[in-house]
């Protein structure tokens, strides 16, 4: 990886690079209650409203007791409604509740709740678009926040994140984007791209930052001076994000 790469990397991570999941409060594990929470956060951040909206619906569903399949579908249609509103998910919320309950019972009746039987299936993708409200765009929340507990689709980087890579001007090549992050951070880099893509302002901040973090050769000491006192401050973001 160039050093230019390099800083753009760390700085996007450091600055942008938490997960949708983690940023709705998702300790996400390869178990029911997790699954199903990032299934329902993946169908909220499908829809056209901001992300930090769907997010905030997502954590006051949670809230609420909606943390998996069997309490969405106990819960009354109403009870869904009011906590979409509570987070602010009002355009959508009649018609989410509805997807909500009806994705739920079937997710009980097929699954058993359990989105892991699902992907014992030879296409999972497939029958994550039958629950209702999952379409190809919930799909590749789902699988691009997924990834490093299914490793079988990974990388999984779909066309959002790969205009996030082009804005910062990264390689749009899946495999070669991978190879720039440990597996583990495969989630955390296709967030940041895709807030990249989302907000070109983003990419501003980053290319600034990774500016400060990339010494040229022709600045000698002090340019390595002051690329260890980037690293050190974005080091301290970093820890204010955790």
């Amino acid at each position: 990886m160039s050093k230019k790469n390099e800083a753009v990397v760390r700085a996007l991570l450091g600055l942008h690079g938490q997960t949708y999941a983690a940023q709705a409060g998702i300790k996400l594990r390869n178990t029911p209650a997790p699954l199903y929470q990032l299934l329902v956060l993946s169908l909220l951040l499908s829809a056209r409203i901001r992300a930090d909206t769907a997010v905030a619906a997502a954590r006051a569903l949670f809230a609420a007791g909606m943390r998996d399949a069997r309490r969405m579908a106990e819960a009354t249609w109403q009870q869904r409604v009011d906590a979409l509103g509570e987070g602010g998910y009002r355009r959508y919320d009649e018609r989410t509740s509805t997807q909500l309950g009806d994705g739920a019972e079937l997710l009980l009746e097929r699954y058993k709740g359990d989105l892991r039987r699902l992907r014992e299936d030879t296409d999972p993708k497939k029958l994550l678009r039958e629950i209702p409200g999952i379409g190809p765009t919930g799909v590749n929340i789902f699988l691009r926040e997924a990834q490093a507990l299914w490793p079988e689709f990974s990388p999984y980087l779909d066309r959002k994140v790969l205009d996030g890579a082009e804005r910062l001007g990264l390689s749009t090549s899946p495999k070669t984007l991978a190879s720039l992050v440990e597996d583990a951070d495969l989630p955390r880099l296709a967030a940041g791209l895709v807030r990249t893509a989302l907000d070109k302002r983003i990419a501003e901040k980053v290319r600034s930052v990774a500016s400060g973090l990339s010494p040229h050769p022709s600045q000698g000491r002090n340019g390595k001076r002051d690329a260890e006192m980037g690293w050190s401050r974005l080091h301290r973001v970093m820890q204010r994000m955790q």
